[in-house]
């Protein structure tokens, strides 16, 4: 009965230590280097949000867009008329995996796209691996990051970075 225990426990170990070795060996260059700075005020919050609806209206998909802040804290979210009701933990999980691992969602998509050890990241609580969730950078500062859902990935995705590109746009 210990034996058996003691094996689970080691195996459990094992595959937590897998998945950190995998996320951080899989870092981008610019997700060691960036750090977080202030939190994204309200008023920037709000830009990036309208930038990243009139996107997600132009194209007339209903989509959910969460923005949090550097400390991985909702700071706003909206669901347009008629989105999935669903979409609003899943934009919310996009915004925070995106700050919390210091890197757009897509690249995490990408790693449970080629499989192996990628298929690990399934296992993480909390890690929305799914195009959509991007970081807001103001002067090399993480200031937050914005999730959107409601769409195909890749649309998800367009939308966020609209949102992003209007803040930091002069």
């Amino acid at each position: 009965m210990l034996v058996n225990t003691l094996n689970q426990n080691f195996r459990s170990l094992k595959r937590f230590l897998s998945v950190i070795l995998f996320l951080g060996i899989s870092y981008s260059a610019q997700a060691q280097t960036l750090t977080y700075g202030p939190v994204i005020s309200l008023e920037q919050a709000k830009k990036v949000l309208a930038a990243a609806e009139a996107e997600a209206k132009k194209n007339q998909w209903l989509m959910t867009i969460a923005i949090v802040d550097s400390g991985g804290n909702l700071v706003l979210l909206q669901r347009m008329d008629n989105a999935n009701i669903g979409t609003v933990e899943i934009a919310r999980g996009k915004a925070a995996t995106a700050n919390n691992f210091k890197r757009p969602t897509r690249s995490m998509e990408e790693a449970v796209e080629k499989g192996g050890i990628g298929l690990r990241l399934l296992a993480v609580p909390g890690v929305f691996p799914l195009e959509g969730g991007e970081l807001i950078v103001l002067d090399g500062k993480i200031i937050g990051a914005i999730g959107v859902s409601g769409a195909q990935s890749f649309q998800d995705g367009q939308v966020a970075k609209a949102g992003v590109a209007a803040l930091i746009a002069k």
